[in-house]
């Protein structure tokens, strides 16, 4: 599972993302509200912790944003202002849970697993042809066969399976699996699509990640590997 954390205050940003990988999840941090919007648009967040009172645009502008765009990917969002109508207008922003601070990280962490849990299916596997992608455990199964991914190779595999077979070019799986600031370049998706045709060989799965000139990676099924 992987969360953004869009929060202005470093330090609670760290704190917030060494209690959350401490407990198995992907994090990383945006620090203004336009940045947020930008790295959530990405479409590989599981779920936003979203601050209200950041720079360039606030809390509530970013999540309206975020809806208009019809991204669907829940909301946690935090922030000291605890009246009704500061509650009322997170919700109505499109935050699926606000929460005030200061909080305990236990009733953090019980909104972090109640709002992955209530996107029931979508977020258990995804699966194309005779293979599934386990995002609890970065696994591809096949059948009785099953290979687990690295980091990168889930994140990739994901993105292609999300696509449901629609071209996805180098430079958009660059940006949204290395980042806006990696040094990384298009050669590292073509490495880490090679990794991953060699394990889906590995377990006969049927799919096949085919290179279109110019458009990049979609995926196809054809015969068992």
């Amino acid at each position: 599972m992987k969360i953004l954390i869009v929060e202005d205050d470093k330090p609670l940003s760290d704190s917030l993302r060494a209690l959350l990988e401490d407990r198995g999840y992907q994090t990383e941090a945006a620090y203004d509200g336009e940045t947020g919007v930008q790295y959530a648009l990405l479409g590989v967040y599981d779920l936003i912790i979203l601050d209200v009172m950041l720079p360039v645009l606030n809390g509530w502008q970013a999540a309206r944003r975020l809806r208009a765009e019809h991204c669907a990917t829940p909301i946690l969002m935090l922030t000291a202002r605890s009246e009704l109508e500061d509650r009322v207008e997170g919700l109505n922003a499109g935050a699926d849970y606000y929460l005030t601070k200061p909080f305990d990280t236990r009733e953090l962490l019980a909104c972090v697993n109640a709002l992955l849990r209530r996107q029931g299916g979508q977020v258990d596997e995804l699966a194309f042809g005779n293979t599934a992608l386990d995002l609890a455990s970065s696994t591809l199964v096949c059948e009785e066969k099953w290979v687990r991914l690295s980091a990168r190779e889930f994140d990739v595999m994901r993105l292609l399976l999300q696509a449901k077979g629609r071209n996805l070019s180098k430079e958009a799986i660059l940006v949204r699996v290395w980042g806006y600031d990696s040094n990384a370049v298009e050669n590292h998706v073509e490495v880490y699509v090679g990794f991953l045709r060699k394990k889906l060989a590995s377990i006969g799965s049927n799919i096949r990640i085919e290179a279109t000139r110019r458009l990049g990676y979609h995926l196809e099924t054809g015969a068992e590997g």
